[in-house]
């Protein structure tokens, strides 16, 4: 009689994989503080990847090996001990037999340690293996064997490993007509288990190394990849200063070489349109002081002889006298006009002198004031004692045009205010010029532009007295001086414009521009 040989089931793949475990992810955001932090830990988190996923893979081949195995060895063993010891049991065997062949087969396999249970037919396994005789041999190996199929399977018994094999006894003629003797074996699977254990020890030991190695590629990596990406924030902060001509050096053929690419046709393309734009603003300036320029020698001749009819005109008829007082009135409005455009040329040109003297503040508004007739319209706040340095003529413009303007655009009264301040920190004192009007203030809206060149709040007042400039001319006057000029809306309505400067006492001297 031979026992038949077993039916190989498929290997349990959901057992578990003891001692690897997975991390879970790092939280990012701890790290993300920089692109080179991020592309360090993405580097890292791939390398952890392929590592781990590597690791699996050979542990479950190895695992299936080994078990595998240990699976056939046994069985083979078994069948073989089967088979030179069941000729000797007597048909049908009795509870003796079985209990003599299973002590025979357990005596042959001591190196395998396994534990042998016989049956015949219906009967309990001899000997039993627990109180329902069945404890450790599983239901669905012993309904196969009882059907004639040999089976193995791997269960776990008291947190342990182990291996059930079950064979059917076969009479050796007759076509392997079953004889009803079952022979079942259990055998602990401890060592391969320790065997699968050391190879995931040793897949984490070599996957560690392999992480922690990965950090020096990653630095080189991120090195690479942000060498670029510094340069190119570098010849930006370049451009930002005017240096119009900076260029990035273009290595490789990747994305970042055609960024870098991109860059220098940008920096040169606002090269040349900052140039042209230079040029043509160059061009304009130049325009606006010679036209200026020719002008004055017609203009004053025009003058000289506008001022003539000027004195006749009131022996002369209605029509006449008025179309005299007109042309009058217009030469003297273009006369202010190239005065003004002369003016602010100068300023564009850095040719524009600051003569400095220490100058009483309030008797120079004063003056201002007595000079074009205004000391009856203006209430004037100016106390004595106020001394500083100054352009005395530069701040009569400066007077001039924005009390001008408040008379012009603004309501009476106007007043007029000087007053010396303590500066906070390293400013020193201050001197402030405040000229205030009772109209209906500035649009909030126009308030950014009041100080631009031509800028008029009203669109629809194509024509004006004045030519545009007298603001504009105020502000640059004022930067002369390292002062600055505020508009602004008075809580009380009108507008309120505040002139800054610093009150600074000394010799009197001569500064070119940008030197007081």
């Amino acid at each position: 009689m031979t026992p038949a040989t077993p039916e190989k089931p498929p290997a349990p793949w959901h057992a578990r994989l003891r001692g690897l475990r997975i991390g879970r992810r790092p939280a990012l955001g701890t790290f993300a503080r920089g692109l080179r932090a991020r592309l360090v830990v993405a580097f890292l988190l791939v390398a952890a990847l392929s590592a781990l996923t590597t690791a699996g893979l050979t542990f479950r081949e190895a695992r299936t090996k080994i078990l595998k195995r240990t699976q056939d060895t046994a069985v083979e063993t078994l069948r073989a001990q089967v088979n030179s010891q069941v000729p000797e049991v007597t048909f049908p065997p009795g509870n003796d037999d079985l209990v003599r062949l299973s002590e025979g087969l357990n005596r042959a396999g001591v190196a395998q340690r396994w534990m042998v249970h016989t049956r015949y037919k219906d009967g309990p396994l001899v000997p039993p293996t627990g109180p329902n005789g069945s404890r450790g041999i599983p239901a669905g190996v012993q309904g196969k064997v009882h059907k004639g199929i040999a089976a193995f399977q791997r269960i776990e018994l008291d947190g342990k490993p182990w291996l059930a094999i079950g064979l059917p006894v076969t009479y050796s003629g007759d076509g392997g007509e079953i004889s009803g003797l079952e022979v079942y074996a259990k055998l602990p699977l401890r060592e391969d288990e320790l065997n699968v254990q050391a190879l995931v020890q040793a897949a984490q030991n070599g996957a560690m190394p392999a992480i922690a190695l990965a950090v020096v590629p990653a630095l080189i990596a991120a090195r690479g990849v942000l060498r670029p990406v510094r340069e190119l924030r570098r010849a930006t902060q370049q451009i930002t200063a005017g240096e119009l001509d900076t260029r990035l050096k273009v290595t490789g053929r990747d994305e970042l070489a055609d960024l870098s690419r991109t860059f220098n046709d940008m920096a040169a393309a606002l090269e040349e349109n900052v140039a042209e734009l230079r040029r043509m603003e160059a061009n304009s300036r130049r325009f606006a002081a010679d036209v200026s320029h020719e002008l004055r020698t017609p203009l004053a001749a025009m003058t000289a002889v506008v001022d003539v009819l000027d004195e006749d005109a009131a022996t002369l008829d209605p029509d006449t006298a008025y179309a005299v007082r007109l042309i009058s009135e217009e030469t003297g409005k273009l006369a202010r006009m190239v005065e003004d455009l002369m003016e602010i040329s100068r300023f564009d040109a850095g040719a524009a002198a600051l003569h400095l003297d220490e100058v009483d503040v309030s008797e120079t508004v004063r003056k201002t004031l007595q000079a074009r007739g205004w000391q009856d319209k203006v209430a004037a706040d100016l106390p004595e004692g106020v001394r500083a340095r100054l352009d005395p003529r530069r701040i009569d413009v400066v007077v001039a045009n924005l009390v001008g303007n408040a008379l012009k655009h603004g309501g009476e009264p106007v007043s007029v205010a000087v007053r010396a301040t303590e500066g906070a920190g390293a400013e020193g004192q201050r001197l402030l010029i405040e000229i205030a009007d009772r109209g209906e203030g500035i649009d909030p809206e126009v308030l950014p532009h009041v100080f631009e060149r031509f800028f008029k709040a009203d669109s629809a007042r194509a024509r004006s007295e004045g030519s545009g400039l007298g603001l504009a001319i105020t502000l640059e006057n004022v930067r002369l001086h390292d002062g600055t000029v505020r508009a602004a809306n008075g809580r009380a309505g009108g507008a309120v414009f505040t002139v800054d400067l610093p009150l600074r006492r000394g010799e009197c001297g001569e500064f070119e521009e940008g030197q007081a």
